[in-house]
């Protein structure tokens, strides 16, 4: 060994003694390589070897100690090894406890052969994070969640963040609910935003988790600064939504009307927004409040879905019983579309739009009021049908199929209301529906032919048949001139 001081002699010495019966003589053989050999190449070697011997003379306490000593000495490139033995080992000699240990030792192995080769894998990190609290070892759970969250994504892209982002929301809640370590998860959250860089992109989940978490510690001034600085740096739908729906809870209701304030301001063409402000100040009995916003609303150049906003206002005035406003609105809304839905609608609403009757009034005379204003309705709905189907006839003749539905609507209204209805003011109105075939067009060619429904109106049959008249008489007036010549 003096000669050759290489791991291979040493161990050929420690057997050499064992052969010959010196155990005590091997053991200090093996332990003057360990003092040698600790940190060499192949003292992977040296270990197995000299856990292999104890194992032998029965010692296995000690050769439990040789392969932890080891693993927590090799690196961990170096000690597969190791670990195969060791599991070998723990299932032989081990209980319950020593091979689950030994399991958690062979994974953490391979978790940290991963994330040594690829630091940005976040699944990787998430693996090994379960495993260890799996385990139960805090600081050990700390100082992977911290590794991991070092590894902080290369570019300012949210794509590339939307996993990281994971490791830190993962590891506030590990604070929280499994260390109960308030501060710290306090620190996780303020860390993390300010990590983010929010004038580039943001995360609304970071924010809120932060503010709930200072709820359930019942901060509710820190809540409020969290959601108030979340505005302020990265004003987001879910954020306004939240923090109104806190400050509604907590009956703030001043608050509230600031909060939807600067969510308008800040996307004054959210209908979502608009309505649920009115729906506040419906909700608290202020109607004149509720239909300035509204005004206030349809008076915006844009919005995302006005469609919705126009219906809410329309609902609002029926529920109010301002069936004029109502009319109103209608009117106004027919002046920016002329929509099928729109006249659909209106017509219904003047079909059943009946003011409050007089309870003094005896039954009788209950009931002829009340005959009086269906039939005032259905007049005032027919009036409704007719502007609704010249403006398709004149305006947008080539908009039949709407034409038709509109029909269908005013035909099902006169059916429904009885003895008041006249089915025959509708029907000769109706169209015939005629099967037609056309060719499809594609980029290279004509590409065969379609089947599709076309209606024929009763003033387009007049006129094909004045047509056809017409084409006769020119016919025969021809064959007289060419007979006399």
């Amino acid at each position: 060994v003096q000669c050759h001081p290489k791991v291979s002699a040493w161990i050929k010495y420690a057997k050499f003694e064992m052969k010959n019966g010196e155990v005590p003589r091997a053991r200090h053989v093996y332990e003057r390589a360990v003092e040698k050999f600790a940190d060499d190449e192949e003292a992977e070697m040296l270990f197995v070897a000299f856990a292999e011997f104890e194992e032998r003379c029965k010692e296995t306490e000690r050769a439990r100690c040789i392969y932890k000593f080891a693993l927590d000495h090799i690196p961990k490139g170096r000690a597969e090894d190791l670990y195969r033995k060791f599991v070998a080992f723990e299932k032989q000699y081990g209980d319950r406890e020593g091979i689950e240990d030994a399991i958690v030792g062979k994974r953490r192995f391979q978790y940290e052969d991963e994330v040594r080769k690829n630091p940005l894998n976040y699944d990787s990190w998430f693996d090994y994070i379960r495993l260890e609290e799996s385990v139960g070892n805090k600081e050990r759970v700390r100082e992977v969640y911290e590794r991991a969250i070092a590894n902080v994504p290369p570019a300012e892209e949210k794509r590339y963040w939307q996993r990281y982002i994971y490791l830190w929301i993962n590891y506030a809640l590990y604070e929280e609910l499994d260390a109960e370590d308030m501060e710290r998860a306090r620190d996780v959250y303020r860390e993390c935003l300010k990590l983010i860089p929010h004038q580039k992109f943001s995360f609304a989940k970071i924010w809120l988790l932060a503010a709930q978490f200072e709820i359930r510690q019942m901060n509710l001034t820190g809540a409020r600064q969290i959601l108030g600085n979340a505005i302020g740096k990265a004003p987001k739908d879910k954020i306004f939504k939240k923090y109104i729906e806190i400050e509604l809870q907590l009956g703030n209701i001043d608050r509230c009307r600031k909060l939807y304030e600067k969510y308008l301001e800040w996307s004054p063409e959210n209908c979502y927004a608009w309505s649920k402000y009115a729906e506040l100040e419906i909700s608290l009995a202020e109607t004149n409040r509720a239909r300035a916003i509204f005004e206030l609303a349809i008076a915006q150049p844009a919005l995302d879905m006005p469609e919705l906003l126009w219906k809410a206002y329309i609902d609002f005035e029926i529920s109010e019983g301002e069936f004029q406003r109502t009319r109103e609105l209608y009117e106004r809304l027919l002046d920016r579309t002329k929509h099928l839905k729109v006249w659909i609608s209106y017509a219904k609403f003047e079909a059943t739009a009946m003011d409050a009757l007089n309870s003094d009034l005896s039954e009788d005379q209950l009931q002829s009021h009340l005959l009086e204003q269906k039939s005032e309705c259905i007049q005032h709905a027919r009036r409704v049908f007719e502007r609704a189907i010249n403006y398709f006839r004149t305006s947008a003749p080539e908009l039949k199929e709407e034409r038709a539905m509109l029909l269908e609507e005013w035909l099902n209204m006169e059916t429904s209301s009885g003895e008041l209805g006249d089915v025959g003011i509708v029907q000769p109105k109706l169209p015939k529906k005629l099967k037609k075939r056309r060719q499809i067009l594609a980029e290279d060619g004509p590409a065969g032919y379609e089947e599709y429904i076309d209606y024929l109106f009763p003033e387009e049959t007049q006129t094909t048949n004045f047509k056809i008249l017409e084409a006769a008489y020119k016919w025969k007036k021809q064959k007289l001139s060419s007979d006399d010549n």
